[in-house]
């Protein structure tokens, strides 16, 4: 009985970091999971058997492992009887394409999955149970458990904001192993814009060598940009951790840095913003950026190419002179400067649909009545709820991605200088984690159109590495169970409790991370533009 006793003690000092009040220490939480009173113990002599498709998640995992946990394991063609860790392709599991089941027994670890997505992130859940678990002489205990897991959402994603500051091909990998890390899936990267054009077109060099001059703070900073082999490699380097990354090329407004470089397709702007259209009336126009479109379609396998389609009021003002606009207008018999906009909108998506891809907009684009099996819609303004509702009532499918609470540039606590607030408000980490709140926001009937949420980081102030450390990773971890955890197993009590070791990881690899628990141990970074 004593030894009993004994041998259960050691369980419990052994697995309290990976088991919480019935909370397993892996985010996003699992929707379905139980423990046992057994240990397995992950050594330098475990074997992983590869008997499946895609080699490059265990190449990932053993990396990882190693890294967070400091144990090598081998992975040679063993048999299961003799493996350590199997992973098994199995299309009858009736899951989604993403599901996952892993069970740890005394003897063995198993990952069951239909495609290997599913046993990607099933190796996840075990990378992250392995890092957070006590490793004693380079062994690690887990408790005995079985989880069967999916995904509430089937778009997990984060928007990144490189035209206004640059941040680097080693910056963007590093994003994307922790979104692999927390089982994001969508990186969708905003890659022009007023301040600086940041993707390589071999047939308008000038986007490049001029328009990629400056940033939001400085416009005489060196051009910045993305080769065509950067992007391939971060492409192939995101497809490796089954993150699909889509590309926006902001039009028709934003378009004041290709403007620079290409004046004669300029459609003007406004005062407070000069050059912020591309010209609707010049057919030369869509040839331009057709152009542009299929140099971005053959680098991005994604389906999905974003044309932005936002603010355009902000800078149409010149539409009402301009002899080419005006030609147009009569010819189509257009009767405003929002005709206009709609009616570049569809050629620009018809430019899309050539390159058997689809558009995506932001969601303004439900005005112009593009057809819904077209295009899928993107609604960023919080505080325009009928908009969402159009959307959703016209069959559009919907990414959810409002300002508050999904702005990543927003303040994280009141007393933060140099992030935004809009009217008062701004994004906490309990916002966050409680969005979307059973879409009370949607139509019940049409809760089948919203594909999924995301998160949008404009770096408008965001200028270094510290800052974007900050601004991003804690409320990244939020933005991971929002987005795959049933709300019914949602918990923010306990998530803060799995946080602190993230925070603690965090630290270990050198991110400059803000601190919801003690926030003057991480004062917040410096930032550009004016404090609140």
């Amino acid at each position: 009985m004593m030894k009993t006793f004994f041998q259960y003690t050691i369980f419990l000092l052994l697995t309290v970091c990976v088991y919480v009040n019935g909370y397993a220490q892996i985010i996003p939480q699992p929707n379905q999971l139980s423990f046992g009173k057994d240990t397995f113990i992950i050594s330098k002599k475990a074997r992983l058997n590869y008997n499946i498709a895609d080699k490059q998640i265990l190449e990932i995992f053993v990396e990882k492992l190693e890294a967070q946990t400091g144990i090598s394991i081998k992975t040679e063609s063993v048999s299961k009887q003799k493996a350590s860790i199997i992973l098994t392709e199995d299309a009858s599991l009736k899951s989604n394409n993403e599901g996952y089941e892993l069970q740890i027994s005394k003897n063995s670890i198993e990952i069951k999955a239909a495609t290997n997505t599913g046993l990607f992130y099933g190796l996840q859940s075990l990378l992250q149970l392995s890092t957070f678990s006590k490793n004693k002489s380079k062994k690690i205990a887990l408790p005995t458990a079985k989880i069967v897991d999916k995904p509430l959402y089937e778009w997990r994603g984060l928007m990144l904001d490189e035209s206004r500051h640059f941040f680097g091909k080693e910056k963007v990998k590093e994003l994307l192993d922790w979104m692999a890390f927390f089982k994001l899936n969508k990186f969708h990267w905003h890659l022009t814009d007023g301040p600086g054009w940041r993707i390589e077109i071999k047939k308008y060099p000038k986007l490049t060598s001029v328009g990629a001059k400056g940033n939001w703070h400085n416009p005489d900073a060196a051009p910045l940009f993305y080769t065509q082999a950067d992007i391939k490699e971060i492409v192939a380097y995101a497809a490796k951790r089954h993150i699909e990354i889509i590309p926006e090329i902001d039009m028709p407004g934003h378009a004041a840095a290709a403007n620079s470089a290409y004046p004669e397709f300029s459609g003007g702007g406004s005062k407070k913003y000069p050059d912020f259209t591309f010209n609707p009336g010049k057919e030369g126009t869509y040839q331009y950026l057709t152009d542009i479109l299929k140099e971005v379609a053959e680098l991005f396998p994604s389906k999905w190419i974003h044309l932005g389609g936002d603010e355009v009021h902000y800078g149409n003002h010149k539409w009402k002179t301009d002899s080419h606009v005006q030609a147009l207008m009569k010819k189509q018999n257009l009767k405003t400067l929002r005709d206009v906009e709609n009616y570049f909108l569809h050629r620009m998506k018809d430019s899309v649909l050539s390159l058997n891809k689809k558009m995506v907009g932001w969601d303004e684009i439900v005005d112009a009545n593009i057809a819904s099996e077209e295009s899928m819609v993107m609604w960023w303004r919080h505080d325009k709820p009928k908009q969402l509702k159009k959307a959703l009532n016209k069959g559009y499918e919907t990414v959810l991605c409002p300002r508050i609470p999904l702005y990543f540039d927003f303040v994280q606590m009141d007393a933060h200088k140099w992030g935004r607030k809009r009217r008062g408000e701004f994004c906490t980490l309990d916002k966050l984690y409680a969005f979307p709140n059973s879409l009370s926001i949607a139509p019940k009937r049409k809760k089948q159109f919203v594909k999924g949420i995301q998160a949008n980081v404009w770096t408008e102030r965001i200028q270094n590495e510290d800052r974007f450390d900050f601004m991003i990773y804690t409320r990244l971890v939020a933005l991971a169970e929002a987005a795959w955890t049933q709300e019914k197993n949602k918990n923010y009590e306990n998530f803060i409790i799995r946080l602190k070791p993230v925070l603690d990881l965090f630290d270990k690899n050198g991110l400059y991370y803000f601190n919801p628990f003690y926030p003057e141990l991480t004062p917040e970074p410096i930032g550009v533009g004016k404090q609140n």
